[in-house]
């Protein structure tokens, strides 16, 4: 597990020199990463959402594309078309930009959901379909999404399907008035985006995404996660819960989160670390309770602080 946070650190202290004072977001954000998963970047303008994408890309030296979203984006301007030469009378293939290894898709809610959709197939399957030929997406492939809070004007809400797609929903938040300024230090002559550089390769990457599999989950552990994600489903003011894949999300990236600490083992604080970013966006309340304006954030706290921890035990051990 050595080669694994050996790994994490590099990307983490690269990452760093551009997104100041926030280490447990790119860690959380690397973990989605290690887990080849999508990440949902929720928060206002300006705090560095998109820096966070375009400096994981830097580090690890992907391919990188930028899709603007808008209410006119069309599914085939993400996806790609097929157009007609007249040489060879054949349609051929004009790819989009989701066909990169790291897609920063930037405010995501802002295109409409017919849109929204056409990262459905993509982000699943890894692959796009396209007047009935299937093309598969690069490896790795990860989607960096951003999206403005809904209350923001010109903005639709995600459809549930693609919620559950994403990995994790993580929010940066203002920097603290001392990160601020070490912000505006860093950025006198020239951004720190232009002065990083590649710490790892995608070979190395693609190693060690293979390694946090083999990290050891007790089945208290795993029970525990299904524990979580079953109170989500049975919570009065939810109307509908966290999936199968929100058990399999929490799974995975306590794997990862272990072995960027060092560790072979998973243990019940890596779970609870990561429950609401992997389960609080698959959350839908009730109307009543968004009357109330209950938030998911608070329903997951709420059943971490209510559900049994399992204790330790040897590993292999029978119950």
């Amino acid at each position: 597990m050595s080669l694994i946070r050996e790994v994490g650190d590099q990307v983490i202290r690269n990452v760093e020199k551009v997104i100041i004072g926030k280490h447990r977001e790119v860690q959380l954000a690397f973990v989605a990463i290690l887990c080849r998963g999508h990440i949902l970047i929720e928060d206002v303008p300006g705090v560095g959402k998109t820096m966070l994408a375009k400096s994981f890309a830097k580090s690890i030296g992907c391919t990188f594309r930028r899709i603007q979203f808008t209410p006119d984006l069309l599914p085939s301007d993400i996806t790609g078309v097929s157009i007609f030469n007249p040489k060879t009378r054949e349609f051929e293939f004009r790819h989009g930009p989701i066909m990169a290894q790291i897609v920063l898709a930037d405010e995501i809610n802002r295109a409409t959901p017919k849109t929204q959709s056409a990262l459905l197939e993509c982000m699943e399957e890894r692959q796009v379909t396209v007047d009935e030929h299937t093309y598969r997406m690069p490896d790795p492939f990860l989607i960096m999404a951003t999206q403005n809070p809904i209350e923001y004007e010109g903005t639709f809400p995600l459809p549930e399907a693609q919620l559950d797609r994403f990995l994790m929903r993580i929010s940066l938040g203002h920097p603290k008035p001392e990160e601020e300024v070490r912000i505006l230090d860093a950025q006198q002559h020239v951004h720190p985006i232009e002065t990083i550089g590649q710490v790892i390769s995608v070979e190395e990457l693609l190693q060690v995404q293979e390694q946090v599999k083999d990290i050891y989950v007790d089945p208290l552990i795993k029970e525990y996660i299904v524990a979580l994600v079953n109170a989500t489903r049975t919570y009065p003011d939810v109307y509908l819960g966290a999936s199968p894949r929100g058990s399999l999300a929490l799974y995975r990236t306590s794997q990862a989160l272990a072995a960027l600490e060092g560790r072979d083992f998973v243990i019940p604080d890596d779970v609870k670390v990561l429950a609401e970013a992997t389960l609080a966006h698959r959350i839908i309340v009730s109307p009543s309770a968004r009357i109330k304006n209950v938030d998911t954030r608070a329903v997951v706290q709420e059943i971490l602080s209510t559900v049994p921890v399992p204790g330790t035990r040897p590993r292999g051990a029978g119950r």
